[in-house]
């Protein structure tokens, strides 16, 4: 007889004890069960908790495969279903893999599995793929993973989390740090698959950094989120922790010319030896980067069979792209590489060459922010005071006196005193840098032209969309909050404008020496 129950795909609709009871005869028949399949129906609280009390005497059970089980269901039904399926899970010491993909229970509905995930300490397997969990959903689930790894180190116990599938879920910036501290606790994790779930560099730079603490990993996947400069460089940085690599998935990543500099360059270096497939479509890779990966392919990686390069700034007969197909063909993957037919050869590197970074960008927004709220820019600009003095008391009530004050106080050499009173650096040393922080400030930070290029990405400390609603199958990334609205007002007098305005020069300066 076989050992797996599936009733996958049959569109029933089993509301009652009374609907699911033909099913559960058979179900209760099998001996020795190892799957149960239930996608593709959607069952109630009733039917849930009678299903439930069979499952509790499956203990050979291997694979649950819940996903796509609550079609049509109200929110307020999914929780006390959703209990009934994983608290008879607990106990099950043979169990390997939990899916509950494709299941819109959101947020709310996290709160049920954590009986489950933080005391069952069998699976390898878990698939939380597509459920609109949102911040609050996705702190709930990391933070039942790391009681689970503390459970199990009372115990002198090592994690059996091997894989952990979480995309299309909107976790963003705002639960990374948790599922960061998640992946380092269980540290032997071999797949994670975290794509389009709207993070942002902060928020890739913490899972970076909490998967260094995985030597075994083997696939990594963040597509469709934005690593840019920060998150691209804390990739970089950790890819010789995984040796054992064989497919890195970056695409929709926006790493951009630096950032993917980063990356291919690490790639360079030899660690992954064993990197099987690599996709970068759509990172706005530059020629450079494209040419940097040929080496990379050409020296270290013998083993890659699969390289997707779509949409990056280059032309399909332009020398960087024979480069790669050389030595794809070297290692005999002439065929490895996918359709080019969506480059874009006109990219604009110099344009991207000449912005800051978007690290310098948050960085200095916040410095802005700080030296408007109070003690800091006073200090600076008390600094800044005995140099241009003179220029302060002659300042006018406009803004163009202002603007023309900035001007003179970057051109003037600030002396040992002021220095020294202010810990700012000789005036000769920033010269390099003084033409950028003497631009004009706004919310979006200094010498930002464009203001959605300035914004500040939402942390965990900021508020988030509610997560509680269906996700859509082509959830897009979140959009960034609103600039922040703390510049001065025009009702400000000018000497206070002019304090001000000298706070943040001096703020910026002193950063960017820091």
């Amino acid at each position: 007889m076989s050992k797996i129950f599936s009733i996958a795909g049959r569109n029933l609709k089993l509301d009652t004890r009374a609907d699911i009871q033909p099913h559960l005869d058979i179900l209760a028949a099998i001996d020795d069960l190892e799957e149960i399949h239930l996608g593709g129906n959607t069952l109630g609280v009733e039917a849930c908790q009678a299903l439930g009390e069979v499952l509790k005497t499956k203990k050979t059970l291997k694979v649950a495969d819940f996903a796509d089980i609550f079609t049509g269901r109200l929110i307020t039904e999914i929780p006390d279903a959703l209990r009934a399926l994983c608290d008879a899970l607990v106990d099950h010491e043979n169990l390997v893999e939990l899916d509950m993909s494709d299941n819109a229970f959101g947020g709310r509905s996290a709160e049920p599995m954590v009986n489950l995930l933080t005391h069952n300490h069998h699976f390898s397997v878990l698939k939380l793929n597509n459920n609109g969990l949102g911040i609050s959903g996705g702190t709930i689930i990391a933070e039942a993973l790391i009681a689970a790894a503390a459970e199990l180190k009372t115990k002198g116990l090592k994690s059996n989390l091997r894989v952990v599938i979480c995309g299309r879920n909107r976790l963003e910036n705002g639960s990374a740090p948790l599922w960061a501290q998640a992946f380092a606790a269980h540290g032997c994790l071999v797949e994670v698959r975290m794509f389009q779930n709207g993070i942002r560099m902060e928020g890739i730079k913490a899972l970076s950094q909490g998967l260094a603490s995985c030597p075994h990993l083997e696939v990594l996947d963040f597509q469709d989120n934005t690593a840019a400069v920060p998150g691209s460089r804390a990739i970089a940085a950790c890819l010789n922790k995984w040796p054992a690599l064989k497919v890195l998935n970056l695409s929709d990543c926006l790493l951009k010319p630096r950032g993917g500099a980063l990356v291919v360059g690490a790639l360079e270096h030899g660690s992954n030896p064993l990197l099987e497939e690599a996709y970068f479509q759509y990172c706005d890779l530059d020629r450079k980067s494209l040419s940097t990966l040929g080496s990379a392919i050409d020296h270290h990686l013998p083993k890659l069979s699969k390289l997707e390069i779509n949409g990056n700034w280059a032309d399909e007969e332009d020398e960087c792209i024979t480069k790669i197909k050389a030595a794809l063909a070297k290692w005999g993957h002439e065929d490895a590489l996918d359709e080019l037919d969506e480059m874009d050869p006109e990219g604009e590197e110099d344009e991207e060459e000449e912005d800051e970074s978007e690290e310098e960008k948050v960085e200095e927004s916040e410095e802005v922010k700080e030296a408007e709220a109070g003690d800091k820019g006073d200090t600076a600009a008390a600094a800044a005071e005995p140099v241009a003095g003179a220029a302060v008391a002659s300042a006018s009530t406009s803004h163009e006196d202002t603007d023309r004050l900035a001007e003179a106080l970057e051109k003037t050499k600030i002396d040992a005193t002021a220095v020294e009173s202010s810990d700012v650096p000789p005036a000769e040393e920033v010269a390099p840098e003084a033409h950028e922080s003497s631009a004009p400030v706004t919310a979006s930070g200094p010498g930002v032209s464009d203001p959605e290029a300035g914004k500040v990405p939402a942390t965990s400390g900021g508020s988030a969309p509610s997560s509680d609603a269906a996700p859509s199958s082509d959830a897009a990334p979140s959009s960034d909050p609103a600039p922040s609205s703390d510049a001065p007002s025009s009702s400000s007098s000018s000497s206070s404008f002019a304090h001000k305005r000298i706070g943040k020069l001096m703020a910026s300066i002193k950063k960017k020496l820091a």
